[in-house]
């Protein structure tokens, strides 16, 4: 299900979010699939309970599980993570965005960066 990789820089915990939600995005795990327990994980991947519920945690507050008294962690629905996952980038977003215009970029230069990255060419004034 997961491999780790002792040698990456990155806490485990980051490492075991990346994999669950790699396999919740592409379908591995579907919605309302019940997750293993924080204690079984950490004894399957040989780490500390500690962890997987710090990784489980993050999970969570990003809409990819949701939590049920009593009954475990369950993936939550795609609209619940897709919805969280944007709301999360609009606020960098907006927050890059007020940066740039404190450093004096204009909107027509964003709007430029903006219309690059969705591979948009750059309209020429001829």
């Amino acid at each position: 299900m997961i491999l780790l990789d002792y040698r990456d820089k990155r806490p485990i915990y980051e490492q075991v979010v990346e994999k669950l939600e790699r396999l919740i995005v592409g379908g591995g795990l579907e919605a309302n699939t019940k997750m293993p327990s924080v204690r079984a994980l950490a004894l399957e991947l040989a780490v500390n309970p500690n962890t997987i519920q710090r990784a489980y945690a993050q999970l969570e507050q990003e809409g990819y599980l949701y939590t049920v008294s009593g009954r475990g962690s369950f993936v939550a629905h795609e609209s619940e993570w897709r919805g969280a996952k944007e709301a999360e980038l609009t606020k960098k977003l907006q927050a890059a965005v007020q940066e740039a215009r404190e450093a004096g970029m204009k909107r027509e230069r964003l709007e430029a960066i903006i219309a690059q990255a969705y591979g948009e060419e750059e309209k020429t004034n001829d």
